[in-house]
Parts: structure tokens; C-alpha cells; sequence
């Protein structure tokens, strides 16, 4: 302010000018500079829920179970197939009928189990932390030689991590926490068979009211017909 001409009207709109132009050129830096780190910020916030999202449904995925078989088979269909019909094999009749269908059944859900656990597993060497990615290396190598696998120390490491993140309390140290084995797929045919009464129950509701259209036009049918023989009767001969 000591260096400042105020003069002459001249002076002092050119001093008012060059303020206002740098104060404007100010705001501009800064607006930009904010811009910027809104983004950013906005792109890592985008990051994180959708690696939290991901983990999320993994150890759902992982971690759905406590209780039965909680160990992942890694048999593929075919070998499943061949073990079924070997089991089968001595027995006749119906009761061959039956152990097949319920092994078949059996190395179905097995099968969809193990595809899911496959799926989870590929999400967590993606977005996982370095403890995660190696249990899950280690859970996928496994797979691959053909040994069964158990995944409750990566679900227990993903639930830490995810309770970390999202800035909740830890589990308590002292709490005895089951084992948890991947979430087991709901069988097939319970709902094809619902499905099928629904349709059926649909198509007697139909067949019924059918039925009764028909009733009601056969019922108008022969009262008219009665009115007409009622008339011509009370006609006079001529």
C-alpha cells in the first residue's frame, strides 16, 4: 500500500484494476486447486466402496456357514459322476433310482459351492490386502491339486480388514467365534417344484373358470330356448 498512487482518478482505477485482476486470478487457482482434489478424493472414495463391496461379498461368499461339511470339495462334475454311478452300482431297483438322483444332487451343490468359493477367491487376489492375497493363493493352489480346503482364517482376515475400514469396533479378543465354511447353495428342486404347483394351481383356477363360462352359456341357452316354446304355445291357432 506504501507504493500506491491514489493522485489522480487515473491512478486509482488502474490500482483498483490490477488488485481486482489478481484477486481474480487467485480465486481461479484455488477453484482449480479444489476441483482437483474433489475429484481425486471423490476417485478414491469410488475405490474403496467398490474394494469394499467386492470383499464384502466374498466373505459372504466364504463365510456364509457354521455349521456340517464346511471344507470346499475340489472334484470336478465328471469325477462326481463316476463316483455316483460307482455307489449306485450294487444296488437295484428303485433304491439304485434313488441313491443316484441324491448323489447326483449332492455333487451338484458341491459343484456350485466350489465355483462360487473359485469366484471369491479370484475377487480377493484382486482387491485384497497382502495377508488376504496369500491365503487365497494358498486356498486357490490347493484347489488346483485337488486337496479339499477350509477358509475361515481368510474369512477371519476379511473380517477385520472390512470392520477396520468402516471404522467399527474390533471383535473382542476373548469371543470364541465357530469356525465359518462357504455360504451352501440352495437345491434346485424345491424351486422348480414350487413353480410347478404355482402353474398348476394357475391352470385349474383357468380350467375352472372355463368351466363355469360354459355352465352360464348352456343355463342362457335353454332359458331362451323355454321362452320362445312358452310364447308360440300361448299363441291362438287360426
Amino acid at each position: 500500500m506504501r507504493h500506491l498512487d491514489f493522485s489522480s482518478w487515473e491512478t486509482v482505477l488502474s490500482t483498483i484494476a490490477g488488485i481486482v485482476l489478481i484477486t481474480l486470478v487467485g480465486v481461479g487457482i484455488r477453484l482449480l486447486v479444489m476441483q482437483r482434489v474433489q475429484q481425486r478424493r471423490e476417485r478414491e472414495n469410488r475405490q474403496i466402496n467398490e474394494r469394499l463391496r467386492t470383499l464384502i461379498a466374498a466373505y459372504r461368499t466364504l463365510g456364509g456357514s457354521f455349521t456340517g461339511d464346511l471344507a470346499v470339495d475340489p472334484t470336478h462334475l465328471r469325477d462326481l459322476m463316476q463316483r455316483a454311478t460307482r455307489q449306485a452300482a450294487p444296488a437295484e431297483g428303485d433304491d439304485a433310482v434313488d441313491e443316484t438322483t441324491s448323489a447326483g444332487t449332492s455333487s451338484d451343490r458341491s459343484r456350485r459351492m466350489r465355483d462360487a468359493v473359485e469366484a471369491a477367491l479370484s475377487d480377493i487376489l484382486l482387491l485384497g490386502t497382502e495377508e488376504q492375497v496369500r491365503l487365497a493363493a494358498s486356498a486357490a493352489s490347493d484347489l488346483v491339486a485337488g486337496r479339499p480346503i477350509h477358509t475361515d482364517a481368510l474369512v477371519a482376515s476379511l473380517r477385520d480388514f472390512i470392520r477396520r475400514v468402516l471404522d467399527l469396533e474390533p471383535v473382542p479378543a476373548g469371543l470364541d467365534i465357530p469356525r465359518q465354511g462357504p455360504t451352501r447353495p440352495a437345491s434346485a428342486g424345491g424351486k422348480g417344484k414350487g413353480d410347478g404347483g404355482r402353474e398348476g394351481g394357475g391352470g385349474g383356477r383357468g380350467g375352472g373358470g372355463m368351466g363355469g363360462g360354459t355352465g352360464m352359456g348352456v343355463g342362457m341357452g335353454l332359458g331362451i330356448g323355454g321362452g320362445l316354446a312358452a310364447d308360440e304355445g300361448a299363441q291362438p291357432r287360426g
